[in-house]
C-alpha cells in the first residue's frame, strides 16, 4: 500500500497552518495544556522553536499524555507537575470533530481523559483542526467513552441504553490495539460509540455522566471559545 508523503499531503499542510495561528496567543510567562494528536503537535513543536529562539520566555506547561509529556520535554519545554498545581492560561488542542457551535469530539486518541481535565483547569481552550474535523452535527467520529475495567461488560450496556435514552443509539465496540483491549495512560479502557448522528449533545453527555463506571466521555461542551480550522483556502476561525 502507498503511503502519503507528509511533507506533499495537503491536510498536514492545513493542520500545521491552524497550529502555528493558535500559537500566536501564547506569551511569555505563560502556564500552557499542550493538546494531544496530529495537530496539536505542530503547535508543541512551533512553542519549542520560539522557546529555543528567545521569542518565548519563562513558559511552563501540562502535557495530556506520556507520549505528548516526552516530546515537549525533548523540545526543552519546561513541564509542571503532574498534580496541576495552577490554573493555565492557555491550552491548545485538537478535535476528531467540531460543530458551528464549537462543541467538539475529542479521545480519538485515547487521551479524553486528560485532555479534560486540563482543558477544564484553563483559562481559554482553543481548538486546531483541519478541514476534515469539521461538520454540521456532531456523531459522524466514534464517541469514545473511558471506562473502569471493572465490570465493563455491564457498563457497555447500560452506556447502550443511555444513549438510546437519549436519542442516538448505535453500536459500542471497546476499543483494542494488536488484538489486546486498549489501555488508557490511566490504565482504562475506551468504549467506542459509532452514532452516526448526536441531535442533542448536552443530552447525550448527561447521560453519560450517569453511568457507574465511567471516567470520562468524549463530548467537550461549551469549552472552547476560538477554533482555528486548517483549510484549502487558509485558516478559517470559528467563534462563539
Amino acid at each position: 500500500m502507498s503511503q502519503v508523503d507528509p511533507a506533499t499531503d495537503p491536510q498536514v499542510a492545513f493542520k500545521r497552518a491552524a497550529a502555528v495561528r493558535a500559537v500566536e496567543f501564547v506569551q511569555s510567562g505563560m502556564k500552557l495544556g499542550l493538546g494531544t494528536g496530529s495537530t496539536a503537535i505542530y503547535a508543541t513543536r512551533r512553542i519549542g522553536e520560539m522557546l529555543g529562539s528567545g521569542e518565548l520566555r519563562d513558559i511552563e506547561a501540562c502535557a495530556t499524555s506520556r507520549r505528548k509529556l516526552a516530546e515537549a520535554i525533548r523540545l526543552g519545554i519546561p513541564m509542571l507537575p503532574d498534580d496541576l498545581p495552577c490554573d493555565l492560561d492557555l491550552t491548545i488542542d485538537g478535535a476528531d470533530e467540531v460543530d458551528p457551535e464549537l462543541n467538539v469530539i475529542k479521545g480519538g486518541g485515547g487521551a479524553l481523559l486528560r485532555e479534560k481535565i486540563v482543558a477544564t483547569s484553563s483559562r481559554r481552550l482553543v481548538v486546531i483542526a483541519d478541514e476534515s474535523k469539521r461538520v454540521e452535527t456532531l456523531g459522524r467520529f466514534p464517541l469514545p467513552v473511558e471506562v473502569v475495567p471493572f465490570g465493563v461488560r455491564s457498563t457497555a450496556r447500560k452506556i447502550d441504553r443511555a444513549l438510546e435514552w437519549a436519542g442516538c443509539p448505535g453500536p459500542k465496540t471497546i476499543r483494542v490495539r494488536e488484538a489486546r483491549p486498549f489501555v488508557t495512560d490511566n490504565g482504562n479502557l475506551i468504549i467506542d460509540c459509532a452514532l452516526s448522528r448526536i441531535a442533542d449533545p448536552e443530552r447525550a453527555a448527561a447521560a453519560l455522566s450517569s453511568v457507574p463506571g465511567v471516567v470520562c466521555h468524549g463530548l467537550f461542551l461549551k469549552l472552547a471559545k476560538r477554533a482555528y480550522i486548517g483549510t484549502s483556502d487558509g485558516v478559517s476561525t470559528i467563534t462563539v
